[in-house]
């Protein structure tokens, strides 16, 4: 045991001991100062990487169910009454809404727009989040018998439209049983007239396409009389295994001819984009770690020059290079500790702090008040390990390159 203790009880007292030349003293810190500013970088970023990502998930959880379920052949289908009763039993669903979505041409006052016209039943007006992404007017789609819309922040300035205004904008659709007439096209294009009511903002790609009207609005005007194009579920707590389980049961009482989809599997693309982004940001930060851990190369180097006396002493007193190795190893290694360890405890209070109290402000109008900041374990994780493995690596080179070797008889 003593033996396995030595090298580390010897690069101990290198490290804390005073050095004849006081410049290594000074590199050595530098060194773990740079090392712990990259480690509270690492875990700060990261956290507040996490909490952009979760502000994008929770304002596209306002527009995107928690399950969709759509038809695995075709556009449409008849939604079965007793299918439906059995999803309701479900103790953990809170609403089923039934929509009918198709891309439509909207004219208002002489603006035009292709959007995604998304028709939705009476349990999605009353359920759904989207009212707190309300800009403009209110989220309301049933005035009355009049029907009205709400839409998206870029197809409303697109066309120019302002929900105080009395004007109604006109939807058209090609009818889907008749060929567009040459001689009078108009005969065979399907009209409805909508006053928009509200406008709303998620994200860039979601107010530029997206406008929502009455289920029965869509239905005329497509020419359907009870089909729909998808359920749009929501839990009352929407946790991953709980939805897992839920669409487990979805996919056992609808069969095979159905698409269940989380989250997720709805924005496949946007998701693993996000993932990507937070993967490139770490490997970034861990090469601007490795850069600043070229410092403790030069320290440990200088540090070997210096006690190359007591390297000779340490040699005739019978001592191995591989002991000799590893105690200039362990010096190195402890000048990264001490930086990993003075910068987790800087970087995670920080994280803690603004994740607390937001004392960080966002600039201009943003969905947050505050630089959001999300502080996870495997992110602290995946810090310590990449710090500590950079560190032995850079600790090793000038060990084994330097160290004068032992002849041998």
């Amino acid at each position: 045991m003593r033996s396995m203790n030595l090298p580390f009880f010897i690069a101990r007292r290198y490290l804390f001991a005073k050095k004849s030349h006081n410049v290594i003293n000074i590199i050595s810190a530098i060194s773990a100062i740079g090392m712990a500013i990259g480690t509270a970088a690492l875990i700060i970023i990261l956290s507040i990487y996490n909490g952009f990502d979760e502000l994008v998930k929770s304002t596209l959880s306002n527009v995107e169910p928690d399950i969709l379920v759509s038809p695995t052949k075709g556009k449409v289908f008849l939604p079965d009454s007793t299918a439906l009763e059995k999803l309701w039993k479900s103790p953990t669903v809170s609403s089923i809404s039934q929509v009918l979505q198709e891309n439509v041409f909207i004219d208002y006052e002489g603006h035009q727009s292709v959007a995604k016209a998304k028709g939705v039943d009476l349990e999605y007006e009353a359920s759904s989040p989207l009212p707190g992404n309300i800009v403009q007017g209110d989220f309301v789609l049933h005035k009355g018998e009049l029907p009205q819309m709400v839409v998206g922040l870029g197809v409303a300035n697109r066309l120019g439209i302002n929900t105080n205004f009395l004007s109604k904008a006109e939807l058209f659709f090609p009818m889907r049983d008749k060929k567009i007439s040459l001689v009078n096209p108009m005969a065979s294009i399907k009209t409805a007239r909508v006053k928009p009511s509200g406008i709303f903002t998620v994200n860039q790609s979601v107010d530029e396409e997206l406008v929502l009207l009455p289920i029965e609005v869509m239905r005329e005007l497509l020419a359907y009389d009870k089909e729909i194009s998808a359920l749009e579920i929501r839990l009352e707590n929407p946790s991953d295994k709980a939805v897992r389980k839920e669409i487990k049961n979805i996919k056992k009482t609808l069969g095979t001819d159905f698409i269940v989809q989380d989250r997720f599997q709805q924005n496949t693309s946007l998701y693993k984009m996000m993932r990507y982004e937070k993967a490139a940001i770490f490997l970034i930060l861990i090469f601007i770690i490795i850069i600043i851990a070229f410092n403790v190369f030069g320290s440990l180097t200088m540090l070997i020059i210096e006690k190359k006396n007591d390297i000779e002493t340490y040699q005739s007193m019978g001592a191995t290079d591989k002991l000799i190795m590893n105690i200039f190893t362990l010096e190195g290694w402890l000048i990264s500790l001490s930086g990993l360890a003075a910068g987790l405890v800087v970087g995670i209070t920080f994280a803690l702090l603004q994740q607390k109290f937001g004392f960080i402000k966002m600039p201009g109008n943003f969905l947050a008040n505050a630089y959001p900041v999300i502080l996870q374990w495997t992110d602290i994780l995946a810090t310590v390990v990449g710090v500590a493995l950079i560190g032995y690596l850079i600790a090793l080179l000038p060990a084994r390159k330097n160290i004068p070797k032992q002849e041998r008889n």
